[in-house]
This record gives structure tokens, sequence and C-alpha cells, in this order.
């Protein structure tokens, strides 16, 4: 008798981003290592600020996505969706403008056919041009989704906004808004996850995807999910809170809340390259004894690709 083999996990990375500077400010850059150094000297570690710059930068020179294509193949990830959130209204030292770094997410749409969805963002003081290319990004480049950073300095309920949320309507389109805080370049005061509450109640067509909801804000986050019909979370970043045991003790408490339908799986790759890769951070989740072991099979299969299918079902295919 031939053994049987076990069903392959199907696994979706909700939350990814490409790995090249072209895409981030050098400031927002300079501003996250500095709190890197910050934690590894509190605790004893002399790490050389010029190294950590550059073991930095080699780790985001992926600007086609190939890498990340090697590593989704070894960790069983069959796709991941492209975050392009817009520094370019906050922060003046972008290399590219946001139309330019959309290009370069439409090369990579085209380098692996199959492998990716692109949700773009646009921040919402660029009024009419930035709604027209976002609709464009729907319409002509194939793009699936709406990029929401309120850490640039604005409410994602902000009516500036609004308009963009029509289209998600019409194009079903889900949307990813940025939850908690990030590079001290940037604002933290427009990132509780309440704030998103007002959008949610007027746009109850258009579903809201809290990024790094289980590891920010997790109490408030866990709330909008359970209490909103079309709010939902990722797992993203949960490789900040790893312990020394190798699990994600905030993964595990968002997964005992009664809201798996609404927690999508998400790596935030490549911000955790210096921590492992793919595979590693799969298999930190999926472990026997990890975050997601006391679910049953239709729980896990939720979080790691039902959820982040339904809602990309819900999200028709550019023609």
């Amino acid at each position: 008798m031939e053994p049987q083999c076990e069903t392959p996990i199907k696994i979706i990375d909700s939350h990814c981003h490409i790995a090249s500077d072209e895409h981030i400010p050098q400031s927002f850059v300079q501003g996250a290592i500095a709190n890197m150094i910050a934690a590894l000297t509190a605790q004893g570690v002399n790490m050389n600020p010029k190294r950590l710059v550059q073991m930095f930068h080699q780790k985001m020179q992926d600007p086609l996505c190939d890498a990340l294509v090697a590593e989704m193949a070894e960790a069983g990830i069959s796709k991941s969706i492209l975050l392009a959130p817009d520094f370019t209204c906050a922060l003046k030292d972008c290399k590219l403008t946001i139309a330019e770094s959309f290009a370069k997410h439409v090369e990579v749409l085209a380098r692996h056919p199959g492998k990716f969805e692109v949700f773009g963002g646009v921040d919402p003081r660029w009024g009419k041009d930035g709604v027209d290319l976002f609709e464009r990004s729907l319409v002509e480049f194939g793009f699936r989704g709406f990029k929401v950073y309120p850490p640039c300095g604005y409410s994602p309920s902000d009516e500036r906004l609004f308009p963009y949320y029509e289209l998600c309507v019409h194009h079903k389109a889900p949307v990813v808004v940025h939850v908690g805080p990030t590079s001290p370049a940037l604002a933290f005061d427009t990132t509780d996850p309440f704030m998103l509450d007002r959008a949610a109640r007027n746009f109850p067509a258009v579903n809201f995807i809290m990024a790094h909801g289980s590891v920010n804000y997790a109490d408030n986050c866990a709330m909008m999910c359970a209490f909103r019909p079309n709010v939902y979370l990722d797992i993203s970043a949960y490789q900040s809170a790893m312990r020394g045991d190798n699990t994600a003790g905030s993964v595990k408490a968002a997964v005992s809340r009664g809201i798996n339908h609404k927690i999508l799986f998400g790596t935030d790759w490549p911000v955790f390259r210096m921590h492992g890769t793919q595979r590693s951070f799969v298999e930190t989740i999926t472990a026997e004894d990890g975050p997601l072991c006391e679910l049953n099979d239709i729980e896990k299969e939720l979080i790691l690709y039902k959820n982040a299918a339904r809602l990309l079902e819900e999200a028709p295919a550019a023609a």
C-alpha cells in the first residue's frame, strides 16, 4: 500500500512589500535603525551603527521580488499581497514618486504571474490627481486593493479618503490600514484602530484590514473585528513579539478571542529579514506547539488562507 501524503497547507501572505530602498524614504530608514540601535545598546549588544545600516540595505536588494518568490516556494506560500504605502507627501526624501512606485509594482506583477497581488496607497492630500491615479491602478494596472498609511499624518476616517473608499466600493477592493507605531520619522497619534470606526460605519461595503492588529492596540483591534462586520486584522509583525520559546504570544492571544474568521496571516516581509526567512516565520506559526496549536483545522485554514482568499475573490481582477 502506498503511503498517503499529507495535503500541503495553503498559505497566502497578506502583508508584504518590495524589498528596495527605492520605495522607502531614507529618513524613515534612519529613524527605524536608530530605534534598533537603542534597543540593542540597552540589552548590552555592541552593534556598530554603520554595520547595522549595511546589513539592512543588503536585505533590501530585491526590487523585482525574485528572492521573495524563492522564499515563498520554500515556505509553501502560494501568493503574497504587496502593499505600496505612499510616503511622498509626508517625507520629502523619497527616491520615487508614488506613480513611479506603482510602475515598479506593475513590473513585478508581469514578471511573476499569479504570485502577487498589489494594494496601492495614495496620500489623500494629493487631491484629484491622487484619486485618478488610484482609479487607474485598479482599472489599468491590475491592482486589487488600497493601502492607507495614517502615520503620514491623517486619520483613516479623513473625509479626503472617502473618494478612494467609493472606488473601493465600486471595485470591491479591500483596504489595508496601518495600525500602531512605525519609524519615528512619522506620526503615531493617527494610528489608533478606533480612528477607523467612522470609515467602517460609513462604508459598510468596504472590507478594512488592520495591519499589525495582533501586535499593536490588540484589544481595540479585536473589539473592532468582533463588532464591525467589515473589519479584519492581520498578524504581521508578530516576529517583534516572539519570545525565547519560539512562539508568538501575541498571535496566540489574538486567535483565542473567537474572531478567527477575521484574522489574516502576514509576515511584513522584508522588515524582519534579519530575523529569519519566510520558511522560518511560517514554521513558527504552524508548529505543533505554536500559536495556532489549539485551533481546529478549519480555523487554521481560515487564518492561513481562506480569509485572505475570500477577500480577494470579492475583488475581481482587472480585465
